[in-house]
């Protein structure tokens, strides 16, 4: 108990400190403003007032707009500002913007970390097939550090548990957000943290710095969405600067085919979250071993794998065909309807892919029943992790799209 108390000691401080910081940067704001009165009564900047104010307006009046670059006169201040703090928190893995809060009761948002390559990660790791690992979710609130037994939700991909007030307050969860996780969290398909959904977060500082510079050279706006054309044109200047040469029309199909699986709900275009996460997985597919990929996944992640493969290894001899192992990569998308959820089932359960499923389409079904038939060579249970890993990663995010296509 005494433990309990000293960490929300602490909470309390800081949540005091932060408080403090914000009502001293809310003063920093509001000096200008009174130094810009004065010199309206002395007559030295009054010409200059009527146009901040109308500038002001414009801005006030173009929020609700669309969030794609218009093509008019030069971007105010306010414009170079926005995009300036969009690039910011694209930079620091923050994704959108956080929801206005009342200063009064708003809670310290986590300060997000890059991760950094080690020497080992490219060193194949040991996981035992046998020996699960049952890894037990954290007893207090990662955001106050209290423990309120039922209340608490769990994150189906690493052991952090939540209070939905907490999340509301820090600003990551909207509404409709806070109610999917109400409902899904404690069920078989289960709800990733805004740690674990946001597989950006997985990308390095100096990985993170070379998918932006590609943005800014694309002319892709952070935080907008993007339509089939846009799409395939960064693709284009992708491909030129890689292999200095055009997509095929092969090539361009798969684009296309890789917009409708990140555009499940056929809105006619994709949200910037799964486009960042879709281009985030691209650059770990590039430039990352399947082994160090692997020492990203977690100790939940691994007993899922574990079951999977168990479940396809019949006479439990250790080894499933080729055909076996790529059945098993759409299972990882699996989502089970509100109808069939139920919280006394295993999160461990995974079933074979929905059909109406993004990952599931006529022509892939039946592209994966061939190369079940065709694909015999033996694949280990280490070969198995191996090959999945990235698809396991892909799976993460609680959006509906999907952020990876399945090889060809």
């Amino acid at each position: 108990m005494g433990v309990l108390m000293s960490k929300k000691q602490q909470v309390e401080k800081v949540q005091k400190c932060s408080v403090v910081v914000s009502a001293f940067r809310e003063g920093l704001k509001n000096q200008p403003s009174s130094t810009q009165n004065g010199a309206e009564n002395a007559g030295d900047e009054a010409p200059d007032q009527p146009e901040s104010e109308d500038s002001g307006r414009k801005a006030e009046e173009g929020k609700p707009g669309p969030s794609f670059a218009q093509s008019t006169s030069a971007p105010s201040r306010e414009e170079n500002k926005a995009n300036q703090e969009a690039w910011g928190r694209l930079r620091d893995g923050k994704g959108v913007e956080p929801e206005d809060l009342k200063k009064a009761h708003q809670l310290t948002p986590p300060a997000f970390v890059r991760p950094k390559r080690q020497p080992n990660d490219d060193q194949p790791v040991q996981i035992e097939l046998d020996q699960r690992e049952q890894p037990v979710n954290d007893e207090m609130c990662e955001v106050c550090e209290v423990w309120t037994a039922d209340d608490l939700f769990p994150c189906r991909t690493c052991t952090r548990v939540f209070h939905d007030g907490c999340l509301r307050e820090i600003g990551y969860l909207r509404a409709d957000a806070l109610q999917e996780m109400r409902e899904t969290a404690h069920t078989t398909t289960g709800w990733s943290c805004y740690y674990c959904d946001n597989v950006n977060l997985l990308l390095t500082e100096e990985e993170m710095y070379s998918l932006m510079e590609t943005f800014k050279q694309c002319k892709i706006i952070p935080e907008s969405c993007l339509v089939s054309d846009e799409l395939l044109q960064y693709r284009h200047f992708v491909s030129k600067q890689l292999f200095e040469k055009d997509l095929t029309d092969e090539q361009e199909e798969e684009v296309l085919a890789q917009f409708a699986a990140l555009d499940p709900e056929k809105k006619g275009q994709i949200e910037w979250s799964d486009f960042l996460y879709h281009e985030s997985l691209s650059v770990l597919q590039k430039f990352r071993t399947e082994n160090s990929l692997v020492r990203l996944l977690t100790a939940k992640e691994r007993d899922r794998a574990r079951a999977v493969f168990q479940s396809l290894d019949q006479d439990k001899d250790g080894i499933i065909t080729g055909g076996e192992s790529r059945r098993a990569q759409p299972s990882w998308f699996h989502k089970i309807s509100k109808e069939s959820q139920s919280c006394n089932v295993s999160i461990s359960h995974v079933g074979p892919i929905s059909e109406s499923s993004p990952a599931s389409s006529s022509s892939d079904r039946s592209r994966d029943k061939a190369m079940e038939k065709y694909d015999n060579r033996p694949v280990t249970w280490d070969a198995f992790l191996r090959e999945s890993a990235l698809y396991i990663l892909a799976a993460r995010p609680n959006s509906a799209a999907m952020h990876i296509r399945l090889p060809l």
